[in-house]
């Protein structure tokens, strides 16, 4: 599960802020066990939506089968695909 406990401290080990939301049965486990049950996570919900957003926009930069393949065998000739792809996309809105 993404919202583990030990993914979370993972993520404060290495000084990243999460944007990982707690479900309901985590957030009433951790109600039913009182104080044992550790301090309510923290969760941006502007964090969240722009998390999402970069989600789908990556999703759709995999559209272009060059970007999800990558044939490309130089990492500048990769970057010049995925700007062009970008840029189709953008193009496209």
């Amino acid at each position: 599960m993404y919202s583990s406990r030990r993914n979370r401290r993972h993520l404060r080990r290495l000084h990243v802020k999460h944007t990982i939301p707690e479900p309901k049965d985590q957030r009433a486990n951790r109600r039913r066990r009182g104080s044992r049950g550790g301090r309510p996570t923290g969760f941006d919900k502007g964090r969240y939506k722009r998390r999402d957003e970069v989600e789908r926009a990556i999703n759709r930069l995999k559209g272009f089968h060059a970007v999800a393949i990558r044939y490309d065998k130089r990492a500048y000739v990769f970057h010049g695909t995925v700007a062009l792809a970008a840029i189709r996309l953008w193009l496209q809105t």
